[in-house]
Parts: C-alpha cells; sequence; structure tokens
C-alpha cells in the first residue's frame, strides 16, 4: 500500500508529491520539519502475495542500500541522510536533485554529444572508484539509475548492492540487473566485480551517445549472444568516445579497460581531445648543453697570467693579425699591440729563494754543540734554532 500525500513520516518527514515510481517502490518529495530543508524520500513496496521471508529480503535490501550509500562521501554519489523504519518496512531520506535520469535526458533530447556524455561517464566513474574502494559494488549500473543536472552526474538506487563482508541475500542462481546492462561474465554465472560494473557504465554510455540500447536486444541473454558472435560493436555517433566504450566492453574482464586509464581517456575526450592522446608533449632526447656546477675555490690572482702574457708576446710579433670589420678580405690587417699590464711587485712567485747558511767557524760549532746538549731547544739562539 503507497502511503498518501500529506503523509508525515517519523513525525519528522513530510510526503508532499512523488517525483519517480518503479517496481518496488515511490521516490516522493519530501520536507523535513525538522532541519527546514526539502529532501526526497524513497518508499519501498511490498506487494502482499509476497512471503515473509521475500519480505524480510526487500527489507534487508533496502536498509542494505542505505547503509551502502551513506558509506561513500563523494559528490556523483547520492547523499543518505537517514533511514527509518515504520509500518514494518524501511524508507530511505536522501537529498532532493533537481535533475532528469539520462534515460529521460535520451528520450526527450536524443543522442547526447560526446563530450557531454564524456563528462558524465568521468563524473560516474569517479562514483564506482570512490564504492569500490569501500569494497561495495553496485551491480545495476544502467541509464535511469543515473541523475544529471546542470552540472553534475550522480550515480543513485544502490538497491542491488553487495558489501565486502555481508552475507548474500540472494537465491543460488540469480542474476540481478537490468536486461542488457549485465557484464557478460555474471550472465554466465560469475560472481560480481568491479570490472562487471565496468562494463555496465561502457553499456550506459553507449546507450547515451547512440540513442539505443547495446546491439538492440532487449535481454541479456540476446545481448550476450551477439557479443559473442563476434561481429563488431556498431558505433555510428560515438565518434571519439568509441575508443572508449570499445574497451570498456570487452567480453574478458582481464582485457577490460581498468578504471584509472578510462578516466583518462573519458577526461581528454570531455575537454575536445581524443582518447589515445598523450597528457603532455613529449620531451626531446636530444642531449642539452653541460652546466658546470660552480667552483667554491678561491682562485689565486696570479692564475693564468703567464698565459695572457704569452698571448701578448705572440700579438706584438705579428704572428696574430687582428681585422675588423671594415677590412676586406684578402687585405694584410694590421697588427694590434694589446694593452700593457704592470706587473705588481711578488706576483708570480711561488717560492721564496732560500739563502745558503755562512759557513761556521770551528769555535762557534762547539759552542753549538755545548748550547744543544746542555740547553732546552726553547733557550737556544735565534740562529741555531734556524740552522735545526
Amino acid at each position: 500500500m503507497r502511503a498518501p500525500s500529506g503523509y508525515l513520516l517519523a513525525a519528522r518527514y513530510r510526503l508532499l508529491e512523488p517525483v519517480g515510481r518503479g517496481g518496488m517502490g515511490t521516490v516522493w518529495r519530501a520536507y523535513d520539519e525538522l532541519l527546514d530543508r526539502y529532501v526526497a524520500v524513497k518508499e519501498v513496496r511490498l506487494p502482499a502475495v509476497l512471503d515473509e521471508e521475500l519480505r524480510a529480503e526487500l527489507c534487508a535490501r533496502t536498509e542494505r542500500e542505505g547503509r551502502a550509500t551513506a558509506m561513500v562521501a563523494h559528490p556523483s554519489v547520492i547523499t543518505v541522510f537517514d533511514v527509518v523504519t515504520e509500518d514494518d518496512r524501511p524508507w530511505i531520506v536522501m537529498e532532493l536533485l533537481q535533475a532528469r535520469s539520462l534515460e529521460q535526458l535520451v528520450q526527450q533530447d536524443g543522442p547526447l554529444h560526446p563530450r557531454r556524455v564524456a563528462e558524465i561517464g568521468r563524473q560516474i566513474l569517479g562514483a564506482l572508484r570512490a564504492v569500490h574502494a569501500k569494497g561495495i559494488l553496485h551491480r545495476d549500473v544502467k541509464p535511469s539509475n543515473v541523475l544529471v543536472t546542470e552540472d553534475r552526474a550522480v550515480l543513485t538506487d544502490f538497491g542491488l548492492a553487495a558489501l565486502e563482508g555481508d552475507v548474500s541475500i540472494t537465491q543460488a542462481g540469480i542474476v540481478l540487473g537490468s536486461a542488457g546492462y549485465i557484464a557478460p561474465e555474471r550472465v554466465l554465472g560469475a560472481k560480481a566485480s568491479p570490472a562487471a560494473d565496468l562494463w555496465s557504465l561502457g553499456a550506459t554510455l553507449y546507450t547515451a551517445v547512440e540513442g539505443r540500447g547495446l546491439h538492440g536486444r532487449r535481454t541479456a541473454a540476446a545481448a550476450l549472444a551477439a557479443l559473442t558472435s563476434g561481429e563488431p560493436i556498431p558505433m555510428t555517433k560515438a565518434g571519439p568516445l568509441a575508443p572508449v566504450l570499445d574497451a570498456l566492453l570487452r567480453i574478458d574482464p582481464q582485457t577490460r579497460l581498468d578504471s584509472v586509464r578510462a578516466s583518462l581517456m573519458l577526461a581528454r575526450v570531455a575537454a575536445g581531445g581524443s582518447a589515445e592522446e598523450p597528457l603532455a608533449p613529449r620531451r626531446s632526447t636530444r642531449p642539452g648543453p653541460m652546466i658546470s656546477a660552480p667552483s667554491f675555490t678561491r682562485r689565486p690572482a696570479h692564475r693564468g697570467l703567464h698565459r695572457a702574457e704569452a698571448t701578448a708576446a705572440a700579438l706584438s710579433n705579428g704572428t696574430t693579425p687582428a681585422r675588423t670589420p671594415d677590412t676586406p678580405r684578402g687585405t694584410r690587417a694590421q697588427t694590434v699591440p694589446p694593452p700593457r699590464q704592470e706587473r705588481r711587485p711578488g706576483e708570480g712567485v711561488h717560492r721564496r729563494r732560500v739563502e745558503p747558511h755562512p759557513a761556521l767557524s770551528v769555535y762557534a760549532r762547539v759552542k753549538a754543540v755545548l748550547i744543544k746538549m746542555c740547553l732546552p731547544r726553547r733557550f737556544w739562539p735565534r740562529e741555531l734554532r734556524k740552522r735545526g
């Protein structure tokens, strides 16, 4: 039974009008009387024909949706404010967006431009990367679960999400998801994985840019049969987005495009470039000029003067003529003597000349021996200390 308009949920949220309906529930535009703001409330409708086991499973799935969405804080993931249990069923309170779903955009406006689709895909891929980092698999990425505003693309409806460590609430042999957006390996019985969410994202972007579902099939089995037949995926409007879609829609998850490279390629297409263009121009491999490190040792003032003197001597002898720009070719130029530099006294002298000591007389030698034997060195005469 659906709640009526004006119903007050949890003595706080006033239901105003429905903004969306699905097979298992209704999304209401509501007013939070406590915080004075408008919110979206998802009401889960449980058919009366369901037994207690299925009712408990749907309730657990709704609570899991609220828990999984609240675990991720990302601008492209819908924000959950509260989960309320009332009338023996859960209600999810979320942020209210003035947006249309991607499915509604395609139905009302036709196929979207590749650059716009690439920007939507870049944002939704960022949401999937944040979700996968928390150990969550969405398992139901499709155009109706992508809300598009003026500047945001938001991933919604985590009702089929699988949390790492939680016990599965799905019956064995049942594949959850929407026909045409389920990854091939999941149809064949493999477990859900981040690569499967990327395949669903590729199928979603394909629908947005081409205006129709993948291969035009309405069932997952028919789409899988078309994929495994080997025929190429028809792309007539994808343009620069075609390499990204082709890499995301590969049957083998091992060769499928990973999320990091897919994000880079989508960003390039959204910026107006090609998906395969380099991020930055290549740097030239040609070696540049060698730059020597500056010397921190002080160079003596006289260093190099012998070269200057040799050059000056060569110029004065006329061995190296100097030619001016006005001198015609073939005319012998006059030598220009270098400016004469005065050399400072003592410049260029590395060692002082040692004068030989005068020979001592016999008396002086005997006296020196006696002094060395009787007196300490500090009392020796100066001349004797110099001689050693």
